[in-house]
């Protein structure tokens, strides 16, 4: 039993050690020196006229980038001149400032330093529709005036929130996007946020999902363990996915 213990344990702190000693994405920049312009991920609205959905990933800033991402959502309707990025900041929240916030950066834009890859990206019939389903999600979330960097609610909560409310759009987040887990509304059973499964959690500290396409993960302080079977990989602490890319 102490063995499987060990073992088990051993399993969330390495991974952690091992993302302790990566390079800083960052490349030694203070992250409010660091660049924030727009890295070209996004298509030229001028030039894209169908409807588009996009959700990026980049490490968190400071040290909360050993161990998670930060994740937004950025939508650009039918014949719009520009896109609308959502997210959820925790700078100057403790102050008065909101925790949602609109149009913070532009839509594809360097996470202070750390370039974004695409997590999503949707566009033609039917997106229109689901940008309006986006909206009224985030309308609806709960804690626009909240955020904590651990457990929960913060902007991986935020995107997990759209995805269960949107399930057309079956965003994947990934295992080291730390606060996904943490249910809105305090409740403890919920759809996978790619709409593909289910989950069970207690205020994003401890749980288990299994789902077509997150796989099998289980939560552990709020940092996931997991494997993904359909797309062979191995879902770690901190370090994310380790196999083939997902879909």
């Amino acid at each position: 039993m102490w063995g499987a213990a060990f073992l088990l344990l051993g399993l969330y702190l390495v991974p952690v050690l091992v993302s302790f000693c990566l390079p800083d994405p960052r490349g030694g920049v203070p992250w409010h020196q660091a660049r924030r312009d727009p890295t070209g991920l996004s298509p030229d609205p001028a030039v894209t006229q169908e409807a588009v959905i996009q959700v990026f990933a980049a490490p968190a800033v400071s040290w909360r980038g050993i161990l998670s991402v930060h994740t937004w959502i950025a939508v650009k309707p039918t014949g719009a001149p520009r896109f609308t990025r959502y997210e959820v900041l925790g700078f100057g929240v403790a102050n008065g400032a909101p925790a949602v916030r609109i149009d913070r950066m532009g839509p594809d834009n360097y996470w202070f330093g750390a370039r974004p890859h695409i997590l999503l990206d949707r566009r033609g019939p039917g997106v229109d529709a689901m940008i309006e389903q986006v909206r009224v999600a985030i309308a609806d979330y709960p804690y626009p005036e909240t955020y904590r960097p651990w457990p929960g609610p913060n902007s991986n909560t935020f995107l997990a929130h759209i995805a269960r409310h949107v399930p057309e759009l079956e965003i994947h987040l990934p295992s080291n996007a730390v606060g996904k887990d943490f249910l809105t509304g305090g409740g403890w059973l919920a759809t996978a946020p790619s709409g593909s499964g289910f989950q069970v959690s207690l205020f994003g500290l401890i749980g288990i999902m299994l789902a077509a396409r997150e796989g099998l993960e289980v939560n552990l302080l709020g940092l996931s363990l997991g494997f993904d079977p359909v797309r062979p990989a191995l879902k770690l602490p901190a370090l994310g996915r380790l196999g083939m890319a997902g879909l």
